[in-house]
């Protein structure tokens, strides 16, 4: 639990406090230091009378009473230093900086928790064990460099790893990031990321609180937690990207149906950040580039111009725009025509607009005045503008910064000269501007938060289900796969459309109610879990003769208890289902269905509960989405009892919480309707 105590104390101790720098406790202790922290600042150091000019204690007990600890000492000694501070000294806020706990072996684990256990006792907060620190505008309690200038519009970084929030930092400050706020979080015993995005949605005031944060996480223990404050605060106008690295499996899982054969925690993790509408990255420049984006004005439109004095960049980023689904119209007219007069001989316009390696500062103020005021169609402008080391660049520049803000239309600076115009790029971004070094990477990033999707409050629109029903389904079953009869049971309640089908266990069964049901019939095995593994499924039968003969043959297979009888439809095969992810709760799929399944795995995910808008993003996203709209004379699908099918999965999921896996394979889709034609669903209670 964060409070006042650690954001903003009246005094700090630093316990381990020397005066050698090249140690944690030295080095925190003279950031804080330099960073004229202005309340009372005491060391505990039991072997020196003065550390870096301040009294040392020898002892915690000697020390007046304090309202934050950071603690740099070896880890057997942290429980007893904790427990002197919070009951004697009334400290209420504790940075654990120092390692050994549950990061390395069973014995440090219980020492954490027995830490976690007195800080909680004393109402008190934790930050760590085996972290950097904590930076902000009151003190900079990190034992690291660097310590950037801190602005309370530039973004917050909270960390799961010291280190890595350190080379965050070095990969961005360069490129302009500015910072409000470091939080690592180190082991996270009393407060992870989650905990903190958690505070800082619930004390976020717009236009006050920094509203671009950046995650680096290595387990997300609360995903409920993350997901309803980081959607809270993008609904209030904050931009989120995360870093959520260990996302490989060591091998693949065990799993009995195809959604567990697909499914894995990064898939739900996926599903998480779509859900709330954090932009994931999977390197530190990726997440560089995405934040300087989302700290920059977004256009208002797709519509790109391409400004450059070098045409290889400006082809690359061309490409790689449109494949954000970016534009890059083409400029043409009298307007174009009175733009290019202006430029030298050997300039284009047509966009993108290349005024050569010999444009000058002027040129580019007309490109950019005529990007903003003649050509209606653009939305954003995007300048490429390096140096080979000829002429100084100071004036382009500056040029471009004037621009950037006069303008209503956002200006993205593409500076990649970071030697040949190094001073040049440093100066620009010293007034306050982000630099993009890279076109290709600056493309994607502006792609990545233009196509962010969010479904913040779109389930509004949940579809009505017999949840008595349902209930009394999973009440009387036990651990296992459901019967057929009560997986038709659990369809019905919830509203979805099923292909008629009996289960009979006798030829004479089998000759009847193949007549009743009419041909041709699907005849498939009871039992098994695999049916086409194992030859458990006949199409075309045509009379009751063969489905008696087919009868016998499904029979003797091993583990068969009955064999299930469906009239044979034509369409499209689709696929739905579900499983349980941990804490993530349910992780719903859909896709193509039968073999395609197996063999394209061409599938899409979210998290439940699922409303409108995200059920239908999950069927367009599919690569063979053309396939069920229709293409070569084919037939396609009703997508919108697709959606319903998704919609009520997620909705029987709400009222069934024990169900672990769930596999509607194939569902068979023609423009009419959406019906299940194989069910199987497992539980766990």
């Amino acid at each position: 639990m964060i409070n006042n105590y650690l954001l903003n104390p009246r005094n700090i101790v630093i316990v381990g406090g020397s005066d050698n720098i090249s140690k944690p406790g030295g080095k925190v202790l003279k950031n804080i230091i330099d960073g004229e922290y202005k309340g009372e600042l005491y060391v505990v150091n039991p072997g020196s009378d003065k550390v870096q000019g301040l009294r040392s204690y020898s002892s915690p007990e000697d020390i007046p009473e304090t309202d934050l600890a950071i603690i740099a000492i070896a880890a057997k000694y942290c429980k007893q230093t904790v427990e002197i501070l919070a009951y004697q000294k009334n400290t209420k806020a504790f940075i654990i900086l120092s390692a050994g706990f549950g990061e390395e072996d069973e014995e440090g684990a219980r020492l954490e928790e027995e830490i976690v256990e007195i800080v909680d006792s004393a109402g008190a907060c934790l930050i760590g064990p085996n972290c950097i620190g904590v930076l902000n505008p009151v003190y900079s309690g990190v034992f690291t460099e660097p310590i950037p200038d801190l602005d309370p519009h530039g973004v917050d970084l909270i960390s799961g790893s010291g280190a890595t929030a350190v080379f965050i930092m070095e990969a961005t400050i360069p490129n302009g990031i500015r910072y409000s706020s470091v939080f690592s979080v180190g082991n996270g015993a009393q407060v992870g990321v989650e905990d903190v995005v958690k505070y800082m949605d619930e004390t976020y005031e717009h236009g006050k609180s920094a509203r671009v944060k950046l995650l680096y996480i290595e387990n997300i223990s609360k995903p409920e937690m993350l997901l309803r404050h980081a959607s809270s605060l993008i609904r209030k106008g904050c931009g989120i990207a995360a870093i959520k690295a260990g996302s490989s499996e060591a091998g693949s899982r065990a799993a009995s149906s195809h959604t567990g054969a697909m499914a894995s925690p990064d898939v739900a993790v996926d599903a998480l950040f779509r859900k709330a509408g954090i932009i994931r990255c999977y390197g530190r420049h990726e997440m560089a580039a995405v934040a300087a984006v989302l700290l920059s004005p977004l256009p208002s439109g797709k519509n790109m111009a391409i400004v450059t004095h070098a045409g290889g960049p400006a082809v690359m980023m061309t490409d790689a725009l449109s494949k954000e689904g970016m534009e890059i119209p083409h400029l043409k007219g009298s307007k174009a025509e009175a733009l290019l007069e202006k430029l030298f001989p050997g300039s284009s316009v047509a966009n993108p607009i290349d005024f050569l390696a010999t444009g000058t500062s002027e040129q580019l103020a007309f490109i950019l005045d005529a990007c903003e005021n003649d050509f209606d169609q653009i939305n954003a402008v995007a300048v490429i503008f390096g140096s080979p080391g000829l002429f100084p660049v100071d004036e382009v520049y500056n040029v471009l910064h004037q621009k950037m803000r006069s303008g209503k239309k956002p200006v993205y600076p593409i500076l990649p000269s970071l030697i040949n115009a190094g001073e040049a790029i440093m100066t620009f971004i010293k007034k306050g501007n982000v630099n993009f070094p890279d076109e290709v990477v600056f493309a994607h990033a502006l792609g990545r938060v233009m196509n962010v999707p969010y479904y913040g409050g779109d389930t509004h629109d949940k579809p009505e289900i017999d949840s008595r029903a349902v209930r009394d389904v999973i009440s009387r079953n036990k651990d296992g796969y459901v019967a057929p009869e009560d997986v038709r049971a659990l369809l019905d309640a919830a509203g979805i459309a099923r292909v008629e089908e009996v289960t009979v266990s006798t030829e004479d069964e089998a000759a009847r109610k193949s007549v009743e049901l009419g041909f041709p019939l699907v005849m498939k095995v009871v039992g098994p879990v695999h049916k086409s593994d194992i030859g458990g499924v006949v199409l075309n039968i045509d009379s009751s003769a063969k489905a008696v003969s087919e009868f016998r043959r499904l029979m003797a297979i091993d583990d068969v208890r009955a064999v299930l009888l469906q009239p044979m439809i034509r369409g499209q095969e689709l696929f739905a289902g579900a499983i349980k992810e941990g804490d993530f709760g349910h992780l719903l799929m859909a896709g193509l269905g039968g073999i395609f399944i197996e063999v394209l795995k061409d599938v899409s995910s979210a998290l439940v509960p699922l409303g409108r808008s995200e059920a239908n993003d999950m069927i367009e996203k599919l690569r063979g989405f053309r396939m069920l709209e229709g293409t070569r004379g084919q037939q396609g699908v009703n997508i919108e009892a697709f959606a319903d099918v998704l919609m009520r999965l997620s909705a029987l999921l709400e009222k069934a919480p024990e169900i672990a896996e769930l596999d509607l394979n194939p569902l068979m889709g023609n423009p009419e309707t959406v019906k299940a034609v194989d069910a199987r669903i497992r539980i766990e209670k």
